[in-house]
């Protein structure tokens, strides 16, 4: 019958009064087949593969299908549906854990595209000081963020604090002499990085990956906000002993000073006097860091995008391959950067108590590598414009900088998304 499986019938030759010819193979005749078509088996068994006390047996399996052949193609077409879905479900699973994983660089780089393909929004939202807000949010959100009991951890850890402050201010602006030895032409790109050498921390971008990575956000915040305040100071100092070679120049003190306290200052001490100041606020910082720390990197990734957005008519006109040899150099910069202060902490460490040393403490040596190893724009643009035409085109200085700038913030990122997932499973380990 169509769709049934009738019987199966398996019948095996008693050991005596069989020949020799019959006994030897066993013949399994199946009835047809159909679910969407014909089939028919026939199958062949060889009495030798029949263990010798069933060869005497004769027996009769019966297997009934209750279903017709519509309702099986229907069973098939069903599961391929729930296999089809499930495959959906696990490839969007595994692209939301991707983008959760790597968020801020995404971001970044989302930010950098958008700034390529169209600048007038960048241009426009330059034109209305938005990057000046977002670093607001982003220290707002720090002092929402911050609890009393990092604060005391950052005041434990001031040694790192004060060789942060040294390397940020003083030891990593000699870099800038290396980089001078390099010739390119416009020569206002080899200039233009050696003055990123002497600038201090990023304003945003060293606090917000250390709190990514689980360091001492505290400690972070306190070595950001003094190193540019004292930054007034000493980049001046810097810039004409290591690059102008002893000519003086003007940096518009005033200006910067008033600038910091408005963008950094204020703004950490508004959101911190909040969490104090309402139970709710505290509760709800302290419950959604996750969501905080990814509105976080999306006010971060708008300074890319203004930033970009701004130079794209000027990247244009230069040769695409000598933009690319300032790009690698920017990187590479960073890379010696980081290396001179993975270094140091391993001196110091040895030197200093080993695994007891306050430099040993994975918070404090994430917050020391990631914020005294990067540089800021801002400042870095402030003191260009004061310049003038001092060290040349105030444009080609900038440039080899906007690009040095995302190389230090995208590869941070992708280093503290690999320190994260590198301890997941630590953490899974020591919870099991």
């Amino acid at each position: 019958m169509a769709g049934t499986l009738q019987t199966l019938q398996i019948l095996t030759s008693p050991v005596t009064g069989i020949s020799t010819s019959q006994s030897r193979n066993l013949k399994l005749k199946l009835p047809q087949l159909i679910f969407s078509g014909n089939i028919s088996v026939t199958a062949n068994i060889s009495n030798s593969l029949i263990p010798r006390k069933l060869r005497s047996l004769t027996g009769t399996i019966v297997i009934r299908n209750c279903t017709n052949s519509d309702q099986g193609n229907g069973g098939l077409n069903e599961a391929g549906k729930r296999i089809g879905l499930s495959s959906l479900s696990v490839s969007a699973g595994t692209l939301l854990n991707f983008v959760g994983s790597n968020f801020l660089p995404l971001a970044l780089i989302g930010g950098v595209a958008l700034g390529l393909a169209n600048p007038t929004l960048g241009c426009l939202a330059h034109k209305y000081h938005v990057s000046k807000v977002s670093t607001c949010g982003i220290f707002v959100i720090s002092g929402l963020t911050l609890r009393s009991d990092e604060i005391g951890a950052a005041v434990e850890a001031w040694p790192v604090g004060l060789f942060g402050l040294a390397s940020i201010l003083l030891l990593t602006p000699f870099f800038s002499r290396i980089i001078l030895q390099l010739h390119l032409k416009p020569q206002e790109f080899v200039t233009g990085l050696a003055l990123f050498c002497c600038m201090p921390t990023t304003l945003s971008s060293g606090v917000a990956l250390t709190r990514l990575a689980g360091g001492n956000s505290a400690l972070a915040l306190a070595m950001t906000v003094i190193s540019n305040l004292l930054g007034i100071l000493f980049v001046p100092f810097t810039i004409s002993k290591l690059i102008a070679g002893g000519v003086g120049t003007s940096v518009p003190a005033d200006q910067l000073f008033k600038s910091l306290v408005v963008t950094l200052l204020i703004p950490l001490i508004f959101g911190k006097v909040l969490r104090e100041s309402f139970k709710g606020v505290a509760n709800f910082s302290d419950n959604n860091r996750k969501l905080l720390s990814k509105l976080n990197a999306l006010l971060l990734s708008l300074v890319p995008w203004i930033q970009v957005s701004k130079s794209r008519s000027l990247l244009l006109v230069v040769k695409p391959a000598v933009f690319l040899v300032a790009v690698v150099l920017g990187a590479l910069l960073h890379l010696m950067l980081l290396g001179f202060n993975a270094l140091s902490i391993q001196t110091l460490c040895a030197v200093s108590g080993g695994n007891k040393s306050v430099f040993a403490k994975k918070e404090n040596a994430s917050a020391l590598l990631l914020v005294a190893s990067q540089k800021t724009l801002p400042v870095l643009v402030a003191v260009v414009d004061q310049l003038g035409g001092t060290f040349g085109e105030s444009g080609l200085l900038v440039l080899p900088c906007v690009a040095a700038h995302l190389n230090q913030i995208i590869m941070d990122s992708f280093f503290v998304s690999f320190w994260n997932k590198k301890e997941q499973p630590d953490n899974k380990a020591k919870v099991a």
